[in-house]
């Protein structure tokens, strides 16, 4: 950074005022940031950074430049849902905090292409909405779909409950609009599926969390409205269970299996216990559900119905389901879901979790789940397993709370010696450490253990390449 741009350790006043005029707003000073300065779990903050907040791509690149001049920090920043800090700066670096969320417009919707084209601080369920207006579809759907921001989920290759039948959020993105280190901004909006010119430049950006430059818009995939789903609530015999009826579903439905979804009742049972507006789909209590939902764009037809409930009775006449709700209205499905999709939340009010976001092939869940529980519980006796997620597309969000009455500090002090045995285990079934949450913060300097070093040396190469005065979230995933 240059002298210019500092004073004392923080941004010198001339510099913080430049970056004023070019966003046409003041800037929010380090004691008044503390919503953009603190992650949503509450972990990490930061206390020298200074967050502007542009309204416009060509906003954007102004800042970006006077950074690059001084150089500067830049962190983005979509809705601060994110898990592994890489929307939050460093403790005490005097940092640029970008945050984007006064870039709110869809500049365009063309239903006949199936394509939106928005900026990156849209909200995801105004997106959503945007597209159902326009009978369509926008298919990335997850817990923090009310806050979250385009730009982040992008930013991230965010997953959620749909991945299984639309991929993740790389998959949803035709084309966008970066502004890259240096200032400069590359148009990429394009609504094209087939385009064999060279590079597939966006896909550089897309899961690189703002480290490479800053997405400020997309041309985002459509899909025809779905017009008939069923979702269905089940207990399951036991984990293996779940993948058997998961192969099971999506033949009887011709793959219409939108989301499958694991939860073990001690899962459940905390967004029971904290959640308001959460009750238990079923009389009598279980120790495995999965929720299934199958969707198809034809008009609602009972046989399609028939199938699914086929289905179903078949695997309970096959001991791979003990019951089995299907919802019968849209209140009843929401429900379901509520309880689902408010794990995280659940979570954070049940007190401190050592929390990993992992994924192995389908066909491995249940017996990586067995293996890290077991050596786990060599380490921990009795520590509490809280995992669940995404199993039909083989995303587990494996959980370590302490035991009963052990101290949090104390539990808390094992989190290395805890992730490296998952972590391992996630290595030894040929897994991800991170299957979407990203790799930010929290999880940098585990990567070097899992990544090769083609893998690393490649990533570097790219940082060096597209930033080589390194301002672009320095210090994230690399």
């Amino acid at each position: 950074m240059t002298a210019a741009a500092r004073k004392s350790g923080s941004l010198a006043p001339d510099f913080i005022r430049r970056l004023e005029a070019a966003s046409n707003r003041p800037a929010i000073q380090p004691e008044d940031a503390a919503a953009y300065l603190t992650d949503w779990r509450g972990m990490l903050s930061a206390h020298n950074a200074v967050v502007v907040r542009p309204g416009s791509t060509e906003e954007v690149a102004k800042i970006v430049r006077i950074c690059a001049e001084a150089r500067v920090p830049i962190v983005p920043q979509g809705g601060n849902t994110g898990l592994t800090g890489g929307s939050i700066p460093y403790e005490n670096e005097a940092a640029v905090l970008l945050s984007l969320g006064r870039m709110n417009k869809v500049r365009a919707v063309d239903a006949l292409n199936y394509a939106m084209t928005v900026e990156a601080g849209c909200i995801l369920q105004t997106l959503q909405k945007v597209a159902e207006d326009a009978d369509r579809l926008f298919p990335l759907s997850l817990g923090a779909e009310g806050s979250c921001q385009i730009g982040g989920n992008l930013s991230t290759n965010a997953g959620g409950v749909a991945v299984l039948k639309y991929g993740n959020a790389r998959d949803l993105v035709l084309g966008l609009e970066v502004v890259l280190p240096d200032g400069s901004i590359w148009d990429g909006l394009r609504g094209l599926r087939k385009d064999n010119t060279g590079y597939d430049l966006k896909q550089l950006f897309l899961g690189a969390e703002g480290t490479l430059g800053v997405i400020t818009a997309a041309v985002l995939k459509l899909f025809p409205k779905p017009r008939d789903k069923r979702t269905a609530y089940v207990a399951l015999r036991d984990l293996e269970a779940a993948i058997e009826l998961l192969v099971r579903m999506r033949a009887a439905t011709g793959d219409q299996v939108a989301s499958f979804e694991y939860l073990p009742r001690i899962c459940m049972q905390m967004a029971l216990d904290h959640i308001p507006g959460t009750s238990d789909p079923m009389a009598q209590v279980y120790d495995h559900y999965a929720l299934i939902e199958v969707s198809r764009t034809a008009d609602e037809d009972a046989g399609f119905a028939e199938h699914v409930e086929a289905a179903l009775g078949k695997a309970i006449e096959d001991g791979l389901v003990i019951d089995a709700v299907v919802a019968q209205s849209q209140a009843q499905a929401a429900m379901f879901w509520k309880i689902r999709d408010s794990m995280a939340e659940a979570q954070k009010e049940e007190g401190p979790a050592i929390r990993h976001d992992v994924a192995v092939p389908v066909s491995s869940i249940p017996a990586f789940y067995r293996e890290a529980k077991k050596r786990v519980h060599a380490r921990l006796p009795e520590a509490r397993i809280h995992g669940f997620g995404h199993v039909g597309d083989g995303n587990l969000h494996y959980n370590i709370a302490p035991p009963r009455g052990m101290d949090a500090k104390v539990f808390l002090a094992l989190m290395g010696e805890l992730n490296a045995i998952v972590h391992d285990c996630v290595a030894e079934h040929h897994g991800s450490i991170s299957a979407e949450h990203g790799i930010g913060r929290l999880r940098r300097d585990e990567l070097p253990r899992y990544k090769s070093e083609v893998e690393l040396a490649l990533m570097r190469k790219l940082k060096a390449a597209l930033d080589p005065l390194s301002i672009m979230n320095p210090g994230k995933v690399i």
